[in-house]
């Protein structure tokens, strides 16, 4: 294990510029109605809008997710939340940079600042309210009193209720050149990183990553991983997902870059939804200590071994 030297944390400079949030991804997927079961069956709130599906929480007015039918999965763009003083330098920053500025794809607003990253991933930095936490994100460990049932029968396990999208990952096809591009155009900090995965926060405040990043041969979505309130709330969720029919996924476990309680559930396509509680989380005025770590070392400290195909990029093939 080693550190990383070279990114200084938040607070330290003036004039920061960084994006704040991870605000939604769209992705086209060949079946709605398979979406829409898998999402709803996974404790989130489907909402039908301009013949396509947006994905909320069923606690927060946030629309996390954007689903259009097409011929098969496909990342479509990812967008990130930033603070309206800072558009004008995300311009600025990006033409001295010579990044291209993109159009708007067909029917998207053109208020935002549209571009590619390395790989061709179309991105997104729009004004938008900081939907990232301010604070480390409360976890509940509650153990019954002596005398009371602690849990309910079978039929009566309550529905795990995701909070918040807390991160997403994505595929690169080169890891330092992906941190390089997200650090130095859209602010973002590296966390840690273990060789063919990496790991990145926001400068004002996130949890210990807003984006990863894990080696393929191209770009595409890996997972999308959502925040609830305990390690129960993973059990139950993957119980009821098993009881939906999608058993194939990755857990119970704990990761080490991250620390956070785990169960991955596979989609209908090949990536993943993460149920995630007690994630790190780094404050804006902290100076995190990036660390290098060996990929058998910094993936998870304890669960059962993933799938073989866990890592695989379902969407080149």
């Amino acid at each position: 294990m080693t550190q990383i030297g070279g990114y200084v944390p938040a607070s330290t400079r003036a004039g920061l510029l960084g994006v704040h949030s991870m605000d939604h991804v769209s992705i086209e997927v060949p079946d709605l109605e398979a979406a829409r079961r898998f999402y709803h069956g996974f404790g989130l709130r489907v909402v039908e809008s301009g013949g396509g599906l947006d994905i909320f929480t069923q606690v927060h007015a946030h629309r996390w997710l954007r689903f259009v039918e097409g011929p098969g999965k496909r990342l479509m763009h990812v967008s990130f939340g930033a603070y309206a003083r800072d558009m004008p330098r995300f311009a600025a920053h990006l033409a001295a940079l010579g990044i291209e500025r993109l159009a708007p794809p067909p029917g998207m607003a053109d208020d935002g600042i549209w571009l590619r990253d390395p790989d061709g991933t179309l991105l997104e930095i729009k004004v938008a309210e900081k939907s990232s936490p301010g604070e480390k994100t409360r976890a509940e460990f509650i153990s019954a009193p002596a005398n009371l049932r602690a849990m309910p029968t079978r039929d009566q396990m309550p529905v795990a209720v995701p909070r918040r999208l807390s991160h997403i990952l994505l595929f690169a096809s080169d890891i330092p050149r992906a941190i390089d591009f997200y650090c130095r155009v859209l602010g973002l900090r590296l966390s840690d990183e273990a060789g063919v995965v990496a790991f990145l926060h926001g400068v004002h405040g996130s949890d210990h990553h807003l984006v990863a990043f894990a080696q393929s041969g191209g770009p595409g979505l890996h997972h999308v991983s959502w925040d609830v309130a305990s390690v129960q709330d993973i059990g139950v969720g993957a119980a009821r997902m098993a009881d939906l029919g999608f058993s194939r996924g990755w857990g119970f476990g704990r990761h080490v870059l991250g620390s956070n309680y785990f169960h991955y559930v596979r989609d209908p396509w090949g990536s993943y939804s993460e149920y995630s509680c007690d994630i790190d989380f780094i404050s804006a005025d902290h100076d995190w200590q990036a660390m290098s770590h060996t990929p058998e070392n910094g993936f998870y400290l304890w669960g059962p071994v993933p799938p073989e195909d866990f890592a695989h990029n379902y969407e080149i093939g």
